[in-house]
């Protein structure tokens, strides 16, 4: 991954109600945090990345990019964290690195021998998945980002070698997930703040930076589905 030059990022995701923090360099992860706090993350992300820093010699005033997992997840988990990143690329002169949710959960199982289908609940019954082939470690996509029923998902997969990994508990319990298939670790089936980091190394190394004014979260579904939710709830 590295052409010689050193990076330090800081890497936030914030796509699902359990948050991550983490500090990486194109070396090592330097430091990670977690937190569950439902849909409110602004009340911990910022106090989290301070306690991160606190515990190390780096500083952020220190770091060349700020990772951010923009989505698909909730919508507004995607805002606070997209926001939060724009804040320390502000402060610290730092370049804007967006990393897709799938992508960053295909990361944790890199080198693996088949195609990995993440998946995150997308609510009403249906999951946001896509396909990474990983064999060559960092996720190459082998499909579109789509929203439909795990079921489908699974008959489409049918008698093929797959890597699973988000939301696939139900999906175990009930038997669906057959014998070919195989489940990636306990620890590795959740978004993480520390593949969203490595990956953003390699996209700082490679200058291949996002636009600070114009980025945006990749809802794949419009936001105002979430918000008439919320809404009901209020």
């Amino acid at each position: 991954m590295s052409d010689g030059r050193s990076a330090l990022v800081l890497a936030i995701e914030t796509a699902t109600s359990a948050g991550s923090v983490a500090l990486v360099s194109n070396e090592r992860t330097i430091a990670g945090r977690y937190f569950d706090t439902g849909r409110y993350h602004s009340q911990r992300l910022f106090t989290e990345v301070e306690a991160m820093f606190e515990g190390v010699d780096e500083r952020i005033e220190d770091l060349d990019g700020v990772a951010v997992s923009v989505g698909p997840g909730s919508f507004t988990g995607l805002r606070i964290g997209l926001s939060a990143a724009k804040g320390f690329c502000l402060a610290a002169g730092a370049a804007l690195l967006t990393v897709p949710t799938l992508a960053g959960m295909a990361a944790r199982v890199p080198y693996a021998c088949a195609p990995a289908c993440p998946m995150l609940d997308a609510r009403r019954g249906q999951v946001y998945t896509a396909l990474y082939a990983t064999d060559q470690g960092q996720p190459q996509p082998l499909s579109d980002v789509r929203v439909v029923e795990p079921g489908q998902v699974i008959e489409e997969r049918r008698g093929k070698s797959t890597v699973y990994l988000g939301d696939v508990g139900a999906l175990m319990a009930s038997g669906e997930i057959g014998t070919e298939t195989l489940v990636a670790p306990l620890h590795c089936l959740r978004p993480d703040a520390g593949a969203i980091g490595w990956l953003g190394v390699g996209k700082y190394l490679a200058g291949d930076e996002a636009d600070l004014a114009s980025a945006e979260p990749e809802y794949i579904r419009p936001p105002y589905v979430d918000e008439a939710a919320a809404g009901a709830k209020g």
